[in-house]
């Protein structure tokens, strides 16, 4: 029996989309309680990931439903360099979907894209970080063989930490 046709399609976003891909960046920060974090315009995302120097690309999730949002989520990703494995690495910055359509198997649709794009960018991994209270989030990953990196550790230097450090 052949299974029915997905009720919405994944695609790279287009620049006119930069403002819907915002909203549902700031609808992520809501749901990883950071909102008050994001200081990202739709004006930067467009300068940044669709200008003469994109630092990186995104997938929209479209609905072909007639009824519902337009968009059930997105993902963010970037490539970054593996100096041990001499490959390319594709780094998911960020990936959302809709609460209300989780459990439909949208986001491994989204991870199963992202992956398809790796091969063909010749990668030798795919990376990303995931906050430590999202058990949903961990769950879904490890059931898709994802290891955790647990004898890593984040650094990060803020704006002006970094301007700290260039004039020190």
């Amino acid at each position: 029996m052949k299974e029915p046709a997905p009720t919405y399609l994944i695609r790279e976003t287009r620049p006119e989309e930069v403002a819907d891909l915002f909203n549902l960046v700031k609808k992520l920060a809501e749901y990883e309680k950071l909102l008050p974090d994001v200081s990202a315009s739709a004006e930067l995302f467009r300068k940044n990931g669709f200008g003469e120097n994109s630092y990186f690309y995104s997938l929209l999730i479209e609905n072909r439903e007639e009824s519902g949002p337009r968009y059930l989520g997105f993902a963010l990703y970037f490539f970054t360099f593996s100096t041990f494995v001499g490959k390319p690495t594709l780094y998911l910055e960020d990936l959302f979907v809709l609460p209300e359509y989780r459990g439909k198997s949208i986001g491994k649709e989204l991870l199963k894209t992202l992956a398809r794009i790796a091969i063909e960018r010749d990668c030798g991994r795919m990376e990303w970080s995931v906050l430590n209270w999202n058990k949903p989030a961990i769950d879904f990953y490890i059931s898709l063989n994802a290891k955790p990196m647990d004898e890593w550790t984040v650094y990060r230097l803020t704006a002006s930490d970094i301007k700290a450090l260039a004039n020190q």
